[in-house]
């Protein structure tokens, strides 16, 4: 869910050891994060690679950073005509915007090191992800210039909250 690439490309200009993966189901977007990638100077640490959620990722992290498509099914069809040129891959979520958030917070455990940490946005489907993992502790992100719906998860909480299920 990368889009631009934005977020990793950023990530990897300030942690400058950093070796980062930008994933997208699109292959339009990654195009325009390769060519991001390049513009950056980062080809030998951001690499890009085409996958539906972790479907084609191998290894684990120590961060994981998602910014997926967020947008239920309601908000969808309210949204001003001038959205409706982005593509819908990018935008639409299922009725509680979290067709893809649910898939990352069932999967992430196995993606991330111990020590690691899941960060995702869900944008206006906060409450729904809240409504929807009670017994997950989620810790919601506060920043400095206003903004809200984007969680951090630590790997360890992910694990003993997917023990308990089973």
């Amino acid at each position: 869910c990368t889009g631009s690439g934005c977020i990793g490309i950023g990530a990897a200009t300030v942690f400058d050891e950093a070796e980062v993966d930008l994933s997208d189901i699109s292959a339009d977007a990654l195009a325009v994060a390769e060519s991001n990638i390049e513009l950056h100077g980062l080809e030998s640490r951001v690499r890009a690679i085409q996958s539906d959620v972790f479907d084609n990722i191998e290894g684990r992290y120590d961060v994981i950073v998602s910014n997926p498509p967020y947008v239920d099914a309601e908000d969808l069809a309210d949204m001003p005509a001038e959205y409706h040129h982005e593509p819908e891959l990018g935008l639409a979520a299922g009725d509680d915007g979290l067709d893809i958030a649910h898939r990352i917070v069932a999967q992430a455990a196995d993606y991330l090191t111990d020590d690691g940490l899941l960060i995702v946005e869900v944008g206006n489907s906060w409450g729904a992800m809240d409504d929807a993992y009670p017994d997950l502790p989620l810790t919601w992100l506060e920043f400095e210039n206003g903004g809200d719906g984007v969680f951090l998860v630590t790997a360890r909480d992910l694990r003993e909250w997917q023990a308990r299920r089973s």
